[in-house]
């Protein structure tokens, strides 16, 4: 018998060693691959167009604007007239300016540690597994939600005031001081009490930076017999400093630009926009007294950029001090 020899069919259009039959792909020339890259460029600004236009028009065309004004006398009905550093020097001279300051900075000092503090103590607590864990955290987290809106300042202004409920607690204990948001002294009290409250916000935060720290160091430091307080020290604050520090930058500037609670729960429009003896005049508050009640919005533009410049002072300064406190994973301060 003969032997068959079959051959396996050759792939078509192919030969062994040999490239495929329409032969290797030929590189994009310059001119095309320019054309081609013009146009991904031309698709990619018409998607961001919106954004584009949205920034030169609402925000980068008012800051230019405000920074001429500032310079300029202007009252919004009549065309600005130059007058240099005038808006500045009368700033600086002006007593409810400096009040509007030392009123600020307070709010800025107390407020923003104590919401933290509350934020990170409410995280450390939910950090723990425990029955209806997931309802607290929505629970707490609401009031960062509505906590800026007007109607919350005027509910909060209600609860503050004279014969209100604060007040009738107040009572119960033997403190008869009256109302806060009708006491020049105690209105702050009430900013910070509402600031306090809407803790939601950096409190998720700090949830998130505990979940990453490793139970490895505690565990070990259990053994050790480290405490719980030496274990928070040593391990919870270290690990979560960048964090902590992310919060803290956040929460000063957002503290710095208070201005829709303190306007209602101050008064609202007219003579006691800022408080009964002025109280509660935060900056943003005599800004807007300044710039759309009197309208001197060349003063107010000045004021604006001094807060703007008090605020990247105070940003400089807290990225100069993270490398003091704050510890990354890599080891660097």
């Amino acid at each position: 018998m003969g032997t068959t020899v079959t051959h396996a069919p050759a792939m078509e259009g192919l030969s062994q060693d040999s490239e495929p039959r329409h032969g290797p792909v030929k590189p994009e020339r310059p001119a095309a691959l320019k054309r081609r890259r013009r146009r991904e460029n031309l698709a990619g600004y018409l998607f961001m167009s919106p954004w584009i236009a949205g920034f030169l028009l609402l925000t980068a065309g008012p800051m230019v604007a405000s920074l001429y004004f500032a310079f300029t006398d202007y009252n919004l009905f009549d065309a600005p007239k130059w007058i240099g550093l005038d808006n500045f020097s009368e700033m600086f001279g002006d007593p409810r300016w400096r009040h509007s300051v030392q009123v600020t900075l307070w709010y800025v000092v107390v407020g923003t540690p104590l919401k933290l503090v509350a934020a990170l103590g409410v995280a450390l607590l939910l950090a723990q597994k425990r029955r209806g864990q997931a309802f607290y955290r929505a629970a707490f987290y609401a009031p960062s939600l509505i906590g800026a809106s007007v109607s919350i300042a005027i509910v909060w202004k209600a609860i503050f005031s004279d014969d209100a409920i604060v007040d009738r607690m107040q009572k119960t204990f033997g403190i008869d001081v009256g109302g806060w948001t009708g006491d020049p002294d105690m209105i702050i009290y009430s900013l910070v009490a509402l600031t306090v409250w809407q803790f939601g916000a950096p409190m998720v935060i700090f949830l998130a930076g505990l979940k990453q720290v490793p139970r490895e160091l505690y565990e070990a430091a259990e053994v050790d017999g480290a405490g719980k307080l030496r274990r928070f020290w040593n391990i919870t604050l270290p690990m979560i400093s960048p964090v902590l520090f992310f919060n803290v930058l956040l929460e000063t500037i957002h503290s710095f630009q208070i201005f829709s609670s303190a306007y209602i729960v101050g008064g609202g429009a007219g003579g006691n926009a800022c408080g009964p003896a002025d109280g509660s005049m935060v900056y943003t508050c005599y800004l807007y007294v300044q710039g759309f009640e009197n309208s001197r919005m060349g003063l107010a533009s000045a004021m604006a950029w001094m807060l703007l410049v008090a605020v990247a002072l105070v940003t400089a300064v807290l990225f100069w001090s993270q490398k003091r406190w704050v510890h990354y994973e890599e080891g660097a301060r």
